[in-house]
């Protein structure tokens, strides 16, 4: 589901510091991350036959999805999380081959027909990058469908979040923090995926507000994970607790989501050799 992001404070010494996600409790609580990838599915159209990749797989529940379309085909399934990784491979065995990857340094062992993204390429620093990565893997034609958090998404959220942060004892782990987002515009996406040497690209907002059945155990498994990586573990419960006394139960979030269906032109630069 996550491509690597960084977070700093106090406890990384100052330094970038990458962490992994839960992968398991992930697995358990990502139910509005898998009502869209359902609908984002029927976007793609699949004989059953084809090489496809999931791009920022998660714990694997969208990945078997995928697998139930290409019974046929050949499903590869990368995130930067070595836990989702883990978890994908297990759950799904030899129907797909698993692999951790930066995004934006993909290097497939073959070129793909199709590449699925849910929720994955806000986690990206450098979009770029990452659609020139992707059109490197893919075949002349290849399809696109993606969905990722784009711009406005979790507004409230993040600057709910960002004010308790603000405060004690939590400030003093924060002072050189930056949230890891990447929330684009349908706009400047459109052009970056031009670009990149795409197709018939066309992106768009979506307002999806959700209520959060879990509101604790989401928050810190997905919206709040990469604040808590900053913070000792005994003042992160209190950093989450902070947030949704703020925000109000039932918890509602503000997603906005930005969707994207493009094809691989024939003038994108193909990999010339594969790292795996």
């Amino acid at each position: 589901m996550s491509d690597d992001a960084a977070a700093t404070g106090p406890l990384a010494g100052g330094r970038i510091r990458t962490g992994d996600w839960d992968a398991a409790t992930y697995h358990a609580v990502s139910a509005p991350q898998q009502q869209w990838a359902r609908e984002q599915l029927s976007r793609l159209t699949l004989r059953g036959d084809e090489v496809v990749l999931d791009a920022g797989c998660g714990s694997g529940k969208v990945t078997a999805m995928l697998a139930e379309l290409i019974p046929g085909g050949r499903l590869y399934a990368v995130d930067a999380a070595p836990s989702m990784v883990a978890h994908t491979q297990t759950l799904l065995g030899a129907r797909v081959t698993a692999l951790c990857q930066d995004l934006a340094e993909l290097s497939l062992p073959e070129p793909v027909d199709a590449v699925f993204s849910n929720a994955t390429f806000h986690w990206v620093p450098d979009h770029p990058k990452l659609f020139a990565a992707l059109a490197a893997n893919m075949k002349p034609g290849a399809q696109l469908v993606a969905q990722c958090g784009g711009t406005g998404n979790i507004d409230r959220l993040r600057r709910l979040a960002d004010e308790v942060a603000a405060e004690p004892p939590f400030a003093p782990y924060f002072e050189d923090w930056q949230g890891p987002w990447n929330y684009a515009s349908a706009e400047i996406t459109e052009q970056r995926l031009e670009q990149a040497g795409f197709t018939d690209v066309r992106c768009w907002l979506e307002e999806r507000p959700t209520l959060i059945e879990q509101p604790e155990t989401f928050l810190r498994t997905i919206c709040l994970m990469r604040q808590l990586q900053v913070l000792p573990e005994n003042l992160g419960k209190h950093f989450v607790a902070a947030v949704i006394e703020r925000s109000g139960v039932p918890l509602r979030l503000d997603y906005v989501r930005l969707n994207i269906v493009a094809r691989r032109g024939p003038g994108a630069v193909a990999a010339t050799a594969s790292s795996v």
